[in-house]
């Protein structure tokens, strides 16, 4: 594609383009001509990278540099964790994104259509809760929305292969182990705790546990998929 539709596509101007290039954070793209140049579908994911970057993280130039040279050298399943990482951690969203009122401004912000949202909130994985008189969906909510939209785009969906319902079971689960853990937790004396260090600790276990349980994820299914190709080779 030419450099006017890349712009358009990655919601940049031309000239930022240049910019990127000239400071090394994109590669230079396939001369076609004198004053023209090709740019292959990678370069949108690319640029997306590296607004994440700045606006996510308020990065300068001189380190997205370095970041990139070393996202290059990794294996493909890092890369590809490396982009949704920078796109869905948002550190300052957590502070300031407080989420979204009503299912039209819930669809328009994740892309989810109205029929999937109606499944996920009979199984409650989103759920909204009621803010004078209207739904409220929070950041949280607003995250998941926008990643189920991304596993249907990469290949993880019904037409795939993969059933939907896994994730009421994967929720019911997880929602039991929580609402069994914070009971015994409040029991164990979190309860007599002021409404100032409840709220501390709370937030303090809740990050923990959340990135336990990624990075615990992340760890079986790559020992899962190592032994999957193991036992197909022996097969």
């Amino acid at each position: 594609m030419k450099i006017g539709e890349l712009a358009k596509k990655a919601g940049i101007s031309k000239e930022t383009i240049h910019y990127y290039i000239r400071e090394g954070v994109l590669r230079k793209p396939k001369k076609t001509g004198k004053n023209t140049a090709d740019y292959g579908p990678d370069y949108i994911d690319q640029i997306r990278i590296i607004k994440a970057l700045r606006e996510n993280y308020f990065l300068p130039i001189p380190v997205i540099r370095k970041l990139i040279k070393k996202h290059k050298k990794k294996s493909a399943p890092e890369q590809s964790s490396f982009q949704f990482l920078s796109q869905y951690f948002r550190p300052l969203d957590q502070l300031f994104f407080s989420g979204v009122t009503g299912r039209k401004a819930f669809i328009a912000a994740t892309g989810l259509s109205e029929k999937w949202l109606s499944k996920m909130e009979e199984w409650e994985i989103i759920t909204a809760e009621k803010k004078d008189g209207d739904l409220f969906y929070s950041h949280e909510d607003v995250i998941i929305g926008k990643m189920l939209v991304d596993m249907d785009h990469i290949g993880i969906g019904p037409r795939d292969g993969f059933d939907p319902e896994e994730l009421k079971h994967f929720t019911r689960l997880f929602r039991q182990m929580v609402a069994k853990n914070v009971e015994r937790t409040m029991k164990a004396g979190w309860d007599r705790m002021s409404a100032e260090e409840l709220s501390k600790k709370g937030g303090q276990s809740t990050e923990l546990m959340s990135l336990f349980f990624y990075h615990f994820y992340r760890k079986l299914v790559k020992e899962e998929y190592r032994r999957y190709l193991a036992n197909q080779e022996k097969g």
